[in-house]
C-alpha cells in the first residue's frame, strides 16, 4: 500500500484539466497511441463538442520511480460551478490534489471554491501551473497568486504544459513525495465508499469505489450499510481505460462491483460497502445530500412516453446523482416530473443527454427557484411551483433564496459587472483588489435572478474575463407576486412564473411580445394578456385569418353582404369559443431568452 497514490485534478474550468489527464496517460503508457485522442478520459460527445468535463472520470496508472512500482488511482473532474457536486464526490475518495491554475487567466473563482472543499477534507495540495508554453503566460504573477492563496515556497509550484508534456516528470515526482500514500487495515473489517455509479443495460448498476479498510472479493456477499441490502458480488475489478476483472480488490484501491441490481434506487451514491457476515462498525461519512438550485418541469412531448421518461430520469441520475426529481401533473402539458438542477448549465446537459440517450423528446418550462410562504393561519409551505402559491390574502410573506456571489475580473470591468448586479437587485458587500489587474467583488444576490441570463451577461460585459463562484446564505424576505399568463382568457400555468413586483410589468410585456410571434394565427382573435391576479398588467392581440366573403356579391343591395358579414361574425364568435390555441414547443424555451 505504501506505493499507492489517489489524487484528483482540481482546477477552474478551461484551464486544462483533462489535456493534462492525457499527458499523465501518456507517459504511463496506461493508453496506447491509437487511442489516445485529446480529452481521452470524457467520453461523451457532448464534453467533447463542448470541450468540458461534466462527469468525473477514473484511471489506475502505473509508474516506474527509481526502479520502484507505483500505482496511481487519477480522478479527473469538471471545473464549472454547476457540476461542483462531482469535484465533492472525487475529493471525499482521494489523499491529494493537483491545483492546475492557467498560466495566462491566474487563479479564479472556482479555483477557489474547489481549492476549499479539497482543504476542508484535509487533502495534500499541489499547486501547478499550466500553459507556461503560451504567449500570454504571467508565470511569475500566477505563482505570486498561489503564494498568497495557499502559502508554501515558491519551488513548490510546478511549471508545466498540457499541451507540450513540459514538467510531466516533476508532477510524478510530486505525487510520489507529497501526497501521503493510503492508510487503511487490509485486516479490518471492509469498508468502501461509493463516490459513482453507471447503469449498464446488460450487466445493471456498476457501482465504482474507494476502499478504506479491509480487502472485497469476487462471490463475498455484501451489504449496503444505508439502505440495508444485501448482495453477491458477481464481479469486481479496477478501472483503467476498460474495467479489468481482479479476484480481489484491496485497502486504498479504486474499483468497481457489479452485483446485478437492475433497480437504480437500491444504489445511493454516497453510501458505504461492507461484508454481510463480518460488517464494518461505522459508515464512512459521505460527502453532503445535493441541495438543488434551479426547479424546473420537463414533460415527454407524446403523453404515452410518461414512463419511458421516468425510466431514462432513473438511468441518469444514477449516472449524476445531483439530479432530483418528483412526479407532477401540469393542465397544459399533462403527466411529466418536477427536476431539481444546479444551475441552468446543468439543465441543458440533462436536457440533451436525454435527448442523445435515450431518445426522448421532451418540453421544459420555466425555471424556477423554490419560495418559503408563511401563510396567515402560521402554516408554512415550501412553494416549488407557481400553481403550489396559496391566495394571495392568505399569505402573510414570501422569502426567496439568496446567494453570496464571488466575481473575480479585471479592474476595467468593474463598472460593468456593478450596473449589472444592481439591476438583478444585488448588493455590493466587498471589494478586494488581488493584485493591480485583479479584483474580487462580493455581492448578497437573489438566486432567482441568476437563473436566466446572469452568467452569459456577466461574460459578454467582462469579455469573458470575469469568472463566477456562488453559495446559498439563506433566506430573504421578498416583494413576489405570480405572474400568469393567458391565452383567450384561460391560463397556460406552464408559463406561470414568481417574479419581483418590479419587474413584473417588464417581463410580462416581453412575454406577451414573444408569444405573439410563436403563435400562429387562427381563424378567431387570439388574446394573450399577463396578470397578477385578477389586474392585467400586459396584453398582445394576434388577428384572425379574414376569408373575404362579399367576394362573390357583385353590385345589388347592400343587406346582402351585411348579412354574410353578420353570419361570418357569429361563426367566429362560436369558433373562438371552442376553439383551442396550440403553444409551440418554442415558447417555453423561448423564456429563457427573453433579454437576447
Amino acid at each position: 500500500m505504501k506505493n499507492y497514490r489517489n489524487f484528483c485534478i482540481i482546477a477552474h474550468i478551461d484551464h486544462g484539466k483533462s489535456t493534462l489527464a492525457d499527458r499523465l496517460l501518456e507517459t504511463t503508457k496506461t493508453v496506447s497511441d491509437r487511442d489516445l485522442q485529446e480529452q481521452t478520459l470524457d467520453n461523451m460527445d457532448l464534453e467533447r463538442e463542448r470541450g468540458i468535463t461534466i462527469k468525473s472520470h477514473a484511471i489506475q496508472m502505473d509508474y516506474v520511480h527509481e526502479g520502484e512500482k507505483y500505482i496511481f488511482n487519477l480522478i479527473d473532474t469538471p471545473g464549472h460551478v454547476d457540476f461542483s457536486y462531482e469535484v465533492s464526490r472525487s475529493i471525499a475518495a482521494c489523499e491529494g490534489a493537483l491545483l492546475l491554475v492557467d498560466a495566462t487567466q491566474g487563479i479564479q473563482a472556482q479555483t477557489i471554491s474547489n481549492l476549499y472543499l479539497a482543504l476542508e477534507h484535509d487533502l495534500e495540495i499541489i499547486p501547478i501551473i499550466n500553459k507556461v508554453d503560451m504567449d500570454g503566460a504571467m508565470i511569475e504573477e500566477v505563482a505570486d497568486q498561489i503564494i498568497e492563496l495557499i502559502g508554501g515556497e515558491r519551488e513548490d509550484i510546478i511549471e508545466a504544459s498540457g499541451k507540450t508534456g513540459q514538467g510531466v516528470d516533476n508532477i510524478f515526482d510530486a505525487i510520489i513525495n507529497r501526497i501521503p500514500a493510503p492508510e487503511g487495515d487490509k485486516d479490518a473489517p471492509l469498508q468502501a465508499l461509493i463516490f459513482d455509479s453507471v447503469f449498464n443495460s446488460y450487466r445493471g448498476v456498476i457501482a465504482y469505489f474507494r476502499i478504506f479498510s479491509g480487502e472485497l472479493r469476487k462471490r463475498d456477499k455484501i451489504r449496503f450499510v444505508n439502505t440495508g441490502n444485501k448482495y453477491e458480488a458477481d464481479e469486481v475489478g479496477i478501472l483503467r481505460m476498460d474495467m479489468e476483472p481482479r479476484k480481489v480488490v484491496s485497502t486504498g484501491d479504486v474499483g468497481y462491483v457489479i452485483t446485478g441490481i437492475k433497480e437504480s434506487k437500491e444504489i445511493k451514491v454516497g453510501d458505504t460497502i461492507t461484508l454481510d457476515d463480518n460488517p464494518c462498525e461505522t459508515a464512512i461519512e459521505g460527502f453532503e445530500d445535493v441541495k438543488p438550485m434551479v426547479f424546473a418541469g420537463i414533460y415527454p412531448i407524446d403523453s404515452d412516453d410518461f414512463e419511458d421518461l421516468r425510466d431514462s430520469l432513473e438511468k441518469l441520475q444514477l449516472n449524476d446523482a445531483s439530479l432530483t426529481y418528483e412526479a407532477e401533473t401540469s393542465l397544459a402539458l399533462g403527466f411529466g416530473f418536477r427536476c431539481g438542477f444546479l444551475g441552468m448549465l446543468h439543465l441543458e446537459i440533462i436536457q440533451e443527454r436525454l435527448d442523445r440517450e435515450f431518445d426522448m423528446a421532451v418540453i421544459t418550462t420555466v425555471p424556477q427557484v423554490s419560495y418559503d410562504c408563511y401563510k396567515t393561519n402560521g402554516e408554512f409551505l415550501v412553494i416549488h411551483t407557481p400553481s403550489d402559491l396559496p391566495d394571495p390574502s392568505h399569505i402573510e410573506r414570501l422569502e426567496e433564496p439568496y446567494i453570496q456571489a464571488q466575481i473575480i475580473t479585471k479592474p476595467d470591468f468593474i463598472g460593468g459587472i456593478m450596473n449589472l448586479c444592481i439591476e438583478k437587485r444585488g448588493i455590493l458587500k466587498n471589494q478586494v483588489y488581488l493584485s493591480e489587474t485583479r479584483v474580487e467583488m462580493t455581492f448578497e444576490l437573489p438566486l432567482s435572478e441568476i437563473v436566466f441570463d446572469f452568467y452569459d451577461k456577466l461574460k459578454s460585459i467582462s469579455k469573458g474575463y470575469a469568472s463566477f463562484d456562488y453559495h446559498m446564505i439563506g433566506m430573504k424576505p421578498g416583494t413576489l407576486v405570480k405572474l400568469d399568463i393567458l391565452l383567450n382568457g384561460e391560463k397556460v400555468d406552464a408559463l406561470s412564473a414568481m417574479i419581483h413586483r418590479d419587474k413584473a410589468y417588464d417581463f410580462g410585456k416581453k412575454m406577451c411580445k414573444k408569444l405573439k410571434e410563436l403563435i400562429n394565427r387562427q381563424q378567431f382573435m387570439i388574446a394573450i394578456q399577463a396578470a397578477i391576479g385578477t389586474k392585467i398588467i400586459a396584453r398582445e392581440t394576434i388577428s384572425a385569418f379574414r376569408k373575404d366573403v362579399t367576394s362573390k356579391c357583385y353590385g345589388g343591395d347592400i343587406t346582402r353582404k351585411r348579412k354574410l358579414l353578420e353570419k361570418q361574425k357569429k361563426g367566429k364568435k362560436r369558433m373562438r369559443q371552442v376553439g383551442s390555441v396550440e403553444v409551440p414547443q418554442q415558447a417555453f424555451l423561448a423564456v429563457l431568452k427573453l433579454n437576447d
